[in-house]
């Protein structure tokens, strides 16, 4: 259990110090160029190579580590590192084919992407495109660089790819504007996807890898991912058809509401990503060790804390952030080109982003325990279900929510999914202890509900008494913050919620430690 405190601790640092310095990133674009015509080509053109590449790359990535154990156990290092390298080169060779077609029929691509962009912007989205899709060749090669340093058991050096990524990019966009060059930004998020890469080989030589130029694509292994990688691919897939319909959707709005998703959706992200990723990643090793054993009391037992745990953490963050949007929003971003308008955009869309928190927190959880009993179809499924909702509900809500209704839609398209999850997981293990989840999400609902009611009232009285300016309205935010989590915390407590002790323990073990 030390070592997987030990784990998820250190992994916990670098996710918290990536996602700082990502949000950083979008601090700066939101001060240099707010929620403008030119923030949204850039974002619809750096969204484009992720939808096109992230699916293989991550299907790649998710079967790479068991491969290449299964290389090691038959053949040793000699036939796993010839393994990694065919995967290698196998993705370079993809990457380049993938590349050059999508530069040359980069207008089309542009027009299902962003098809509200029209001249002179439609025209420098293109531009944009082009420039950008060569850096996905090494999205697909950090990935397995990746795996490759996990099935090493290095796990701090790939958390910390994100560092030269906002670093070079941060630097690109200050340089755009000091340089009056927006194609600066570009080419630097161009030279942002190839450090994620770069920056990992130096480590995995130093682990044992050694670049061999091998490619075979009759290899058994390499068929063997295809087949295991085809109910991945398809999930992944559906989700990116999501975002490139919410991307798309967005483009015919008024300017600037690309940007406003985008700048809420990264907020969203900073919480899951901080909290339900680093969970996850903990906890999917140990699913997978639970679930082969004979008596499943156990796998059950950690099921249900796993699920109760994410409960705990979410639902606060889903309160705090719908009532202290416009708070939040403001401080964090409202400065320079980033407007009251642009806030007020922003606020919008993390209210309604917030609703869904709950199930993009779930989902992750739920997807680790079908994997971890072999079922890849299920959450493949389920998923393209919750995007046909999806896009449905866009196209329902867009009329009268605008940016806002895209952003709801989305929500309740997770919302959808998780409970599909769980509906499939029931009829696949049988009885997990559903009734305990349910008791405990009314639990911290209610306790949640509570707190927002507290923190509210503490924020409009702080900042009531203090006045205006970005110091007071920290101050006041922050103790409402503070009194909301006093509040919630003890309200878990008084209502015995046991999975609290589940939280704490990675805190209470490294403190002993220390």
């Amino acid at each position: 259990m030390s070592k997987v405190a030990k784990a998820t601790a250190a992994l916990m640092a670098v996710t918290m110090l990536s996602k700082i310095m990502g949000f950083g990133r979008e601090l700066v674009l939101g001060a240099l160029y707010g929620a403008s015509t030119y923030s949204d080509i850039f974002i619809a053109a750096s969204n484009i190579p992720k939808v096109l590449f992230t699916l293989v790359a991550t299907a790649l990535a998710t079967t790479f580590i068991p491969l290449y154990y299964e290389n090691l156990r038959e053949g040793g290092e000699d036939k796993a590192l010839r393994f990694s390298n065919n995967i290698l080169n196998i993705t370079i060779i993809l990457g380049i084919i993938l590349s050059t077609l999508s530069f040359i029929f980069a207008g089309p691509i542009v027009k299902i992407f962003a098809m509200g962009f029209k001249g002179e912007t439609f025209r420098q989205a293109v531009i944009f495109t082009r420039i950008i899709i060569f850096g996905a060749i090494f999205t697909g090669l950090s990935d397995i660089m990746k795996s490759y340093l996990q099935s090493k058991d290095s796990f701090t050096i790939p958390g910390l790819i994100g560092l030269p990524y906002n670093i070079i990019l941060i630097g690109a966009m200050i340089l755009s504007v000091v340089l009056d060059n927006v194609y600066i930004l570009p080419v630097g998020a161009l030279l942002a996807m190839a450090s994620q890469f770069f920056f990992q080989v130096p480590f995995a030589y130093k682990k044992g890898y050694k670049y061999r130029l091998f490619v075979d694509f009759k290899d058994e292994y390499v068929k063997k991912m295809l087949i295991l990688v085809a109910p991945i691919v398809i999930g992944v897939a559906v989700d990116q058809i999501n975002i490139m319909v919410d991307k798309t959707l967005a483009s015919t709005l008024v300017e600037g509401s690309i940007s406003a998703l985008n700048y809420a959706d990264r907020l969203k992200g900073f919480v899951t990503g901080m909290f339900i990723a680093s969970i996850s990643a903990v906890v999917y090793p140990q699913f997978s060790r639970l679930s082969a054993a004979e008596d499943r009391t156990e796998f059950f037992d950690f099921i249900r804390k796993s699920i109760n745990s994410v409960i705990i953490i979410i639902m606060p963050m889903t309160i705090g952030a719908m009532v202290l949007s416009q708070p939040i929003v403001r401080i964090l971003f409202q400065r320079g080109a980033f407007d009251a308008r642009a806030t007020q955009m922003t606020a919008i869309a993390l209210v309604f982003y917030s609703v869904g928190l709950i199930g993009v927190g779930l989902r992750d959880i739920l997807t680790k325990i079908f994997y971890s009993v072999q079922d890849t179809k299920t959450p493949m499924i389920n998923a393209t279900i919750a995007v046909v909702m999806n896009i449905c509900m866009n196209l329902i809500f867009i009329r009268h929510l605008k940016h806002g209704g895209l952003a709801l839609a989305t929500s309740l398209s997770s919302i959808i999914c998780i409970l599909l999850l769980f509906r499939s997981l029931k009829k696949k293990l049988g009885d997990f202890g559903q009734k305990k989840i349910i008791i405990v999400f009314f639990k911290t609902t209610f306790a949640a509900l509570i707190m927002g009611v507290v923190a509210r009232v503490v924020y409009k009285f702080i900042f009531a008494m203090l006045g205006t300016g970005l110091i007071m309205e920290v101050i006041a935010l922050g103790t409402a913050i503070v009194a909301g989590a006093a509040v919630y915390g003890l309200l878990i407590l008084l209502f015995k919620v046991d999975e609290v002790s589940m939280i704490t323990d990675i805190v209470k073990k490294k403190l002993k430690r220390g």
